[in-house]
């Protein structure tokens, strides 16, 4: 059994690392912190130009119609740049609800759009604080128009289309509807979080147009969730090697009593201990790229496996950065906080890591009960 990518998936990789270590240096992501503009519009229009946002989309939507393994690699890289783009909101969500539950008019309508980048996609699941569920989620889809409040919205302020979770007005269940932005019903209220590189907004809808996906219920909304989580562990396993490569870098040139700082045991073992959890997020990151190609029954399984693992890797490795770096570390002046803002947004989307440990125990109680 082969646990690497294969050598074609290596040779995307260096040429997205390549890409994107000229046209989004650490320099255009602090540009993006303190810029107004909501994204790096000019990097979204060169990452279009590459074809990434199209990779799973089939060919006849528009897409490349390659496999979810190459878009693990393109997530990590995405994620290793910290860039300050709305990729994982129109690719690991938008795109993918269209795909996996999307009528064939809303395929039609959306994915080429979609592929070539020149729409934006996301996804309004939460309505504030708490788990989202069918007791929380009170926006109401009735007569073919849908009304409610969604927040926070991942690049709300922006995109072009939304996939909104709202109850039926009729059956009570919680389904997924297909939303324009253009219509006059749909107001935005900006929202700034820690990563502010990331847009977010409060998403307002009074009766607007909404289009129902072909599947409904918790079940399917759970799915989408699964697959988004495996793309969003690679970005986290992306984002942590990166901050442990920063942190030995600067172990390495940095001196103090006459030695560099990383010849001190103290720095030796907590770099080596990010190295540990960042091996086990990859490893899991694999198992979740695997059973996300290959449509396993696996898979909730693996999302959470992959979730958890990405979210105690990278929020680890951003804060042992910060404390490589020591004092100055935490200064707006050095690069640290660019990953530890962007583990810290990452950590709070599709679910909180709690959510995931509560499932990856109910999916490791259910796979133990079937055994017995």
């Amino acid at each position: 059994m082969n646990f690497e990518f294969s050598e074609e998936q290596q040779m995307l990789r260096d040429q997205a690392r390549g890409f994107l270590a000229q046209h989004c240096p650490p320099s255009a992501v602090r540009t993006a912190l303190d810029s107004d503009a909501p994204f790096d519009a000019e990097l979204w229009r060169k990452v279009a130009d590459m074809g990434w946002m199209a990779t799973v989309i089939p060919e006849e939507y528009g897409g490349l119609g390659l496999s979810y393994y190459e878009l693990a690699v393109i997530a990590e890289e995405m994620g290793r740049a910290v860039a300050p783009i709305p990729f994982s909101s129109s690719v690991y969500l938008a795109s993918e609800a269209l795909l996996q539950f999307g009528t064939e008019a809303l395929r039609e309508r959306w994915l080429p759009k979609l592929a070539e980048g020149s729409v934006i996609g996301t996804f309004a699941f939460a309505e504030g604080i708490g788990r989202p569920c069918a007791d929380t989620i009170t926006a109401t889809f009735s007569g073919g128009s849908l009304s409610g409040t969604k927040l926070p919205v991942p690049d709300g302020d922006i995109a072009d289309l939304v996939i909104v979770v709202a109850k039926d007005a009729a059956s009570q269940a919680m389904c997924l509807y297909a939303v324009d932005c253009a219509q006059s019903g749909v107001r935005r209220d900006e929202l700034q979080t820690l990563d502010f590189s990331r847009s977010h907004a409060t998403l307002h809808f009074d009766n607007v147009q909404a289009e129902p996906l072909q599947a409904d219920g918790e079940t399917t909304i759970a799915a989408l969730l699964d697959r988004a989580a495996v793309l969003f562990g690679w970005e986290q396993i992306g984002l942590a090697d990166a901050a442990l490569e920063q942190a030995r870098e600067y172990a390495m040139q940095r001196y103090a009593f006459g030695r560099q700082i990383g010849s001190y045991q103290a720095i030796k073992h907590k770099l080596a201990a990010v190295y540990a959890k960042n091996s086990l997020a990859r490893s899991n990151g694999y198992y979740g790229a695997w059973a996300l190609q290959e449509k396993s029954s696996d898979l909730t399984l693996a999302a959470a496996t992959v979730r958890v693992a990405g979210i105690q890797a990278s929020l680890f490795a951003t804060q042992e950065n910060i404390q490589t770096h020591g004092g100055m570390g935490f200064t707006w002046e050095f690069d640290c906080q660019f990953y530890y803002r962007r583990a810290r947004l990452l950590a709070s989307v599709v679910g909180s890591e709690a959510m995931w440990q509560d499932r990856l125990v109910g999916e490791l109680d259910r796979s133990s009960a079937a055994v017995a």
